[in-house]
């Protein structure tokens, strides 16, 4: 089965040579999402549980035009500018997964597109 790339309308467009996701067999790679707004192409940068809820809801966008739901996803990895808001991203992030929350790992960075607070990209698996 060839790689088929995933777009969403209501998730922004991506910023440089990449694509939202990528389905590869029954596997999702969704490419690293910031706090853009798909209708306004407005950061949200100034509030961090209102960005990392902006990530979250191009994370679900692109998902769902893959027919996915945040139940399906099995890794995520979160970048962080600063460690100390680990806590307020980590409670937002985690009301998107109340039940069997997927494997994951956190990592502080110097530096995130569009000097931004956090970025998170998610695999997910489609059942068969």
């Amino acid at each position: 089965m060839a790689n088929l790339i995933i777009n969403s309308t209501h998730a922004p467009a991506p910023i440089g040579p990449y694509s939202q996701a990528i389905m590869a067999d029954n596997v999702l790679y969704v490419s690293g999402q910031i706090a853009l707004e798909s209708t306004t192409g407005n950061l949200i940068s100034d509030d961090i549980e209102a960005e990392t809820h902006q990530v979250m809801k191009n994370l679900l966008a692109i998902l769902q035009e893959a027919g996915l739901e945040f139940k399906d996803v099995v890794k995520c990895s979160i970048f962080v500018k600063d460690l100390n808001n680990f806590a307020r991203i980590n409670a937002v992030y985690g009301s998107y997964f109340p039940h069997m929350p997927p494997a994951r790992e956190t990592v502080e960075v110097s530096r995130l597109p569009k000097d931004v607070n956090v970025e998170i990209s998610c695999i997910a698996v489609k059942s068969a």
